[in-house]
């Protein structure tokens, strides 16, 4: 099976510093969420993860191979992305959105064959979108776009996908649509899924795998009942929390609430004394 893991990354921007000597193993055939305060390196991680940002110092590797020294086409066949905020040119249909997804697979100067329809009508009904495949992409509601988006990566037929903030400007009812999906390809179609978060408890609910950093550095890592803490919350957020129980599938979730600031909880402390 597939492994894919850093080893003491050092990433950045020019002269910035984001993730300095980070080591992390992404479990195959699971759901990893990777969570963290805005600034944390969440998306600088998995940038290098799929090799769009090349590490300062530090080696991606995938099976044992190190990322930047596997072919592009070769990677791609193994690895798709989803970045965040993802948007189609004007007027491109849903099946030509999706049928770029095929790119890696083409062989120089030739253009689609049977294999690449096939997969690209597979992707759309996999998604619920094959009776829209003629619409074009802007037309179509947020949720529906996005899952054009995740038919394009799976199309590429890729073991591993990255998705950047799947979920983000959707509401609450096309959130749980885009997860949903997501658990199905991580279980029918054995897809390894890592994705970065901001709702916690989407990330616990459906991540196998959490990595919570704070200052580019790993503060948990493990299954969530081990992550969502209310030490962690602390840690990486600055909240107080109240962590439970999902009392329909047990999985942990919170509630969050502004952390008492010092000299509040000083004046309590003077409150009680007097």
């Amino acid at each position: 099976m597939n492994q894919l893991h850093a080893q003491n990354l050092c990433v950045g921007y020019e002269d910035t510093i984001v993730i300095d000597d980070l080591s992390v193993h992404v479990p195959p055939g699971q759901i990893t969420a990777i969570v963290g305060a805005n600034g944390s390196g969440k998306s600088t991680l998995l940038k290098t993860f799929a090799r769009i940002l090349k590490p300062f110092a530090g080696c991606v590797y995938l099976d044992g191979k190190e990322i930047h020294a596997t072919p592009t086409r070769e990677l791609a066949r193994r690895m798709s992305i989803l970045p965040q905020q993802a948007q189609a040119p004007e007027a491109l249909t849903v099946y030509e959105l999706a049928s770029y997804g095929r790119y890696p697979h083409r062989k120089w100067l030739r253009g689609s064959n049977g294999d690449d329809a096939h997969m690209i009508r597979w992707a759309l009904e996999t998604v619920g979108l094959g009776c829209l495949q003629e619409r074009t992409v802007n037309s179509l509601s947020g949720g529906q776009q996005q899952r054009v988006w995740i038919a394009m990566t799976l199309a590429q037929d890729a073991s591993y996908m990255l998705l950047d903030e799947p979920t983000s400007h959707l509401d609450t009812c096309h959130q749980l649509e885009i997860m949903e999906l997501l658990l199905r390809l991580n279980r029918r179609e054995n897809k390894t899924i890592v994705m970065v978060l901001h709702d916690l408890n989407l990330a616990a609910r459906y991540a196998h795998h959490m990595i919570a950093l704070r200052d580019g550095g790993i503060v948990a890592a493990g299954i969530p009942e081990k992550v969502m803490t209310r030490n962690m919350l602390f840690d990486v957020f600055g909240i107080d929390a109240h962590v439970m129980r999902d009392p329909r599938n047990g999985s942990p979730m919170c509630i969050a609430y502004a952390a008492p600031r010092v000299h509040d909880l000083q004046e309590r402390q003077d409150c009680l004394l007097h």
